[in-house]
């Protein structure tokens, strides 16, 4: 493996993160008020929501918190990618559900990278068991003899490395130490993860109260009595309404 060069890995931070604030920004800028209202009413109404500002406000959190999370495993995703090409000439995976392999020390890694631990349900777990079974199969094809590892790498966590259905599960430090033979690269990375931090929150700022009171007018023009009162009947039938079960009846 080849040492790794810290300045680049700083220079790439630096670029993309760039990125991930910018599509965090575009993802509230496009976003429209029916795709919001896809989530959970009955949850805001046991929490007593009284008004169409808390509920905006509530509703934009519980959008915002799942797709920063797939756009920053996006951005630490690319981050994996780039260290090992770097290192051990690792490239982008082409095979269905992985995202990057490399060799090193004579194993031919194939490594389904994601951000965080609680990644996937029982049926996204059973798919990744298959599709390491299909890329492993698909790898010893074409270079028989080879040693093959299929990897699940976590960026975050402190679960102790282990095989689970075959394939090696591989979390935090150890992941980054995986990809880079750096036991510091898990905790070098978190200062240009930083970079324009403040700058960038602000702006996003800015994008998020727009988008809090532009939604918050176009709820109460739908969905708020005369007296400024939740309609709460008129949103869950916007929700949740679709009755045709009637056809399906002997």
């Amino acid at each position: 493996m080849n040492p790794l060069n810290l300045e680049m890995v700083c220079e790439y931070v630096n670029q993309n993160i760039v990125d991930f604030h910018e599509r965090r920004k575009k993802s509230l800028e496009e976003l429209k008020l029916d795709k919001l209202l896809t989530k959970n009413p009955y949850l805001f109404k046991a929490k007593n929501i009284k008004t169409a500002g808390e509920l905006i406000s509530g509703l934009l959190e519980a959008f915002l918190s799942s797709s920063e999370e797939k756009l920053f495993g996006d951005f630490l995703e690319g981050l994996a990618i780039f260290t090992a090409e770097m290192t051990c000439a690792g490239h982008k995976s082409s095979a269905p559900g992985m995202d990057l392999e490399f060799i090193n020390r004579g194993i031919h890694y194939i490594v389904s990278v994601k951000s965080g631990p609680s990644w996937g349900n029982s049926s996204q777990q059973n798919k990744l068991e298959q599709d390491f079974k299909n890329a492993v199969i698909r790898v010893k094809q074409s270079k028989r003899g080879v040693n093959v590892q299929p990897v699940l790498g976590i960026c975050y966590g402190k679960t102790k490395t282990g095989y689970l259905r075959g394939y090696l599960k591989v979390v935090g430090q150890n992941f980054w130490y995986l990809i880079s033979e750096d036991t510091h690269l898990y905790t070098d990375i978190i200062e240009p993860i930083g970079y324009k931090a403040k700058e960038h929150n602000e702006a996003f700022l800015e994008v998020k109260s727009n988008a809090t009171n532009r939604f918050t007018k176009q709820f109460i023009d739908r969905f708020c009595a005369e007296t400024g009162a939740i309609n709460w009947t008129k949103l869950i039938e916007f929700n949740s309404g679709n009755f045709d079960f009637d056809q399906f009846l002997p």
